[in-house]
């Protein structure tokens, strides 16, 4: 029998992927095509992680890679390139459009950068920011061929950030900081991976609205943690993993104090797990 060429696996993996996005956004599976994950993760053979644990690949063949894996950038630290169906679910939550502003955090070796900048097409634009040297140095390279990406070396929980019609964050937060919501332009998204308790990991994606922020649970997320974002000490009343399901809308306590719903509270910013609050 013949062997599928590299091509046609990352044809069909694309299409896996973008079923996983649960979008009708018919550029998703092309665009999924069109970027090549090995050009992004080094050459194999490659080091796939599960449960924590690396195991090397046989070879450097790509089939090993166009599955649904977690393939180490930088094991030694544990920093992955992420599961495909994941992100490929968190991309069509998102729903970047051309033309929009997007903020990619945690932009690693820079593979979902180059997606998330093909969606913006034409016009659109993406700052991607790196907390380590190396991997910005790296993610600056392989983005070279792609239209509209500045990379940022620094910790984006300090760093001013644009404004934003997508924020895209690739590392667990206690919180997101005030920062990042305020960088949101009306209507702008933040997707974040959650990690508001021992044993919580969700993905969370913030909307902004008129008035306030519209949050919504989405599923288990579980994610290095973000650099500046991982403090438990801005907490003051922690969620259960049922309130941390049920959240409605998020509040900045400069403009709002907690209340009766609040289901997490933080220095800066509330969530409620009652959507009807006026």
């Amino acid at each position: 029998m013949r062997q599928a060429d590299s091509d046609e696996l990352r044809a069909f993996h694309a299409k896996l992927m973008a079923l996983a996005s649960n979008s009708s956004d018919g550029r998703l599976e092309r665009i999924f095509e069109l970027v090549p994950r090995e050009a992004f993760v080094g050459p194999g053979p490659w080091q796939i992680c599960l449960d924590g644990r690396y195991v090397q690949t046989p070879s450097a063949d790509p089939t090993y890679i166009y599955q649904n894996v977690l393939v180490g950038i930088d094991p030694a630290k544990g920093i992955n390139n992420g599961e495909p169906f994941l992100h490929a679910s968190f991309i069509g939550a998102v729903a970047p459009k051309a033309g929009e502003t997007v903020v990619h955090i945690g932009a690693g070796a820079g593979y979902y950068t180059a997606i998330l900048s093909m969606l913006v097409l034409p016009k659109g634009e993406v700052h991607a920011f790196e907390f380590e040297p190396e991997l910005a140095v790296r993610s600056r390279e392989n983005l070279r061929p792609y239209e509209g990406i500045t990379v940022h070396q620094g910790d984006a929980t300090r760093l001013p950030l644009p404004p934003a019609d997508v924020i895209y964050v690739n590392a667990g937060a206690v919180a997101p900081p005030a920062s990042w919501l305020k960088a949101l332009k009306p209507g702008g998204r933040l997707l974040f991976p959650w990690a508001p308790a021992r044993g919580i990991g969700l993905a969370v994606l913030i909307t902004r609205t008129a008035e306030s922020f519209d949050a919504k649970a989405l599923q288990p997320a579980y994610f290095i943690s973000c650099q500046g974002a991982s403090d438990m000490e801005i907490c003051t009343r922690a969620p259960d993993a049922i309130e941390a399901r049920s959240i409605a809308r998020l509040w900045l306590r400069d403009e709002r104090e907690p209340d009766e719903t609040a289901v997490a509270v933080y220095k800066d910013l509330w969530l409620s797990g009652k959507r009807s609050v006026a």
